[in-house]
């Protein structure tokens, strides 16, 4: 999961380098469904559960210490990069198209990252929480116990 966000981080720079390198948005003219589906994620804060990650952002194996090391700076250059564009275009301005909610301002796509980091990070706890059940209850002699 850390690999998905530090994939869909690294991604939106690159979008948002295109925009400033091309010196306009990039974002296609919206339709109905873009509309809808921004609503449900910026608007509603609900990211929808069973959809696969778009290919781009699907784990490939990266080492576990290279993630680490470089989630926190990608983040700072996902803010720095949409910031740019913000001031040099307008806040308002649709920017750079997501792959599955379409076209974005800044504002959203930040709320988009908040939203589908906070939806990763239930899962990860999820998993922690089980990895913690697992430990607690299984004893050195094979037996169990509840904690």
């Amino acid at each position: 999961m850390l690999e998905h966000l530090y994939l869909s981080y690294s991604g939106t720079v690159k979008g948002f380098e295109r925009c400033l390198e091309a010196g306009k948005p990039l974002a296609r003219a919206p339709v109905l469904k873009d509309h809808m589906r921004t609503f449900v994620v910026t608007g509603l804060g609900h990211l929808p559960t069973g959809r696969q990650a778009p290919e781009r952002t699907r784990p490939r194996g990266m080492a576990v210490d290279e993630i680490t090391r470089g989630i926190a700076p990608q983040i700072l250059a996902m803010d720095e990069v949409i910031a740019q564009c913000e001031a040099r275009f307008g806040k308002r301005t649709l920017l750079v198209d997501h792959p599955v909610l379409g076209p974005l301002t800044a504002r959203q796509w930040r709320k988009f990252h908040w939203i589908h980091g906070c939806h990763h990070l239930k899962q990860i706890k999820k998993l922690r929480d089980k990895g913690r059940e697992a430990i607690c209850l299984q004893r050195n002699d094979n037996t169990f116990e509840s904690r």
